[in-house]
């Protein structure tokens, strides 16, 4: 995370952790916002607007994003460029028909390891529950993709509605260890939500 005032970057390992669990029965949506998956009412892509995505997360909404330092968003910029982290976009289209960007997350991919960092949504241009579209998706495509770790770093009691957990320094190592060693890739992205998942 990134020192707003400093500018320097450090390295947190948090104890308890948050994790989402990728096996079935593990991942929770809330009914409203199945239907919403289902209705299609956001075009979800990946990769598209990476940049955007991170200084969109990084803008002023309380202390929520204050830790995405201008040297912060550099680094996952080169992350992206060499492969190791991806942006999951939502878009409406404005009254125009041009596609606007209202919500999207970001993270690190390393292996069968995802590292979400941060979501972000703009409900006055139509984004209402883009960020959880965008999270339903990831799931999703984490799913079928054979990754086997998602970390969220934190629980709270937003990512609890969709089965978060914490588990332990300890066993998260464990966890981290087995998931990098996982082959897998990002691509191919086919925006599919999880209607495996149970409904809350």
């Amino acid at each position: 995370m990134g020192d707003p005032e400093s500018q320097q970057i450090g390295w947190y390992d948090p104890d308890p952790r948050g994790v989402i669990p990728l096996e079935p029965g593990g991942f929770v949506v809330p009914r409203s916002l199945r239907q919403c998956v289902r209705r299609g009412a956001f075009a979800v892509t990946t990769d598209v607007a990476f940049e955007r995505v991170i200084r969109a997360c990084a803008e002023p909404r309380g202390e929520d994003g204050e830790w995405i330092s201008e040297p912060l968003i550099q680094a996952y910029c080169i992350l992206h460029d060499h492969g190791f982290a991806h942006s999951i976009e939502a878009w409406r289209n404005d009254e125009m028909g041009m596609p606007v960007l209202v919500g999207g997350l970001y993270g690190v991919s390393i292996g069968g390891l995802f590292a979400g960092e941060s979501m972000f949504s703009r409900p006055a241009s139509g984004g209402t529950d883009a960020s959880k579209v965008c999270l339903v998706h990831l799931v999703g495509h984490l799913r079928r993709r054979g990754y086997q770790l998602l970390d969220t770093q934190f629980w709270n009691p937003h990512l609890d509605r969709f089965g978060c957990v914490e588990v332990s320094r300890s066993a998260y190592r464990a966890m981290l260890a087995g998931a990098v060693e996982v082959e897998t890739g990002w691509e191919p992205f086919v925006p599919d939500g999880c209607d495996e998942a149970p409904i809350r």
